[in-house]
């Protein structure tokens, strides 16, 4: 039961600090030039982002 309680109590303490300071965290994820390379690889491998950005950036007839 303590052992079950102490596992709540770490997931709970790592989301609240993860959530505290996630902004930071990313920058310094992405601050490394091959992990920014591997964050925008897998975000542009979902499906429909790449397609939305291009018409965004390059003009198009929008879905707005």
């Amino acid at each position: 039961m303590s052992r079950m309680l102490t596992s709540i109590l770490m997931i709970g303490s790592i989301g609240y600090f993860g959530f505290r300071y996630r902004y930071r965290m990313i920058n310094v994820l992405l601050s490394s030039s091959w992990l920014r390379r591997l964050a925008v690889g897998s975000f542009l491998s979902f499906p429909g982002v790449k397609q939305k950005m291009m018409k965004s950036v390059f003009g198009g007839p929008s879905e707005w």
